[in-house]
């Protein structure tokens, strides 16, 4: 079994781990920690836990960017 753990720092963690569940597959487990996205990902070849982690750092990005344009959009609502 092949495994690898990603943590980011976010001004919303929990948002964006929220934005990331979607995503998620049986071999992911994301928990938010003191400000941070912690994701742990277990596959069972070099080359699917690669794949993996390429696709979750794109939609870690994506969810970044929806959170800050949510926040950005709710600020000026306000």
């Amino acid at each position: 079994m092949r495994t690898a753990t990603i943590e980011t720092t976010h001004d919303d963690a929990a948002l964006v781990a929220a934005a990331l569940a979607p995503d998620n597959t049986s071999e992911m487990e994301t928990t938010v920690e003191d400000g941070r996205v912690v994701t742990c990902i277990e596959r069972e070849t070099t080359s699917g836990l690669q794949s993996t982690v390429d696709d979750y750092v794109v939609n870690v990005g994506v969810a970044e960017r929806i959170v800050q344009t949510a926040n950005h959009t709710s600020n000026h609502n306000t």
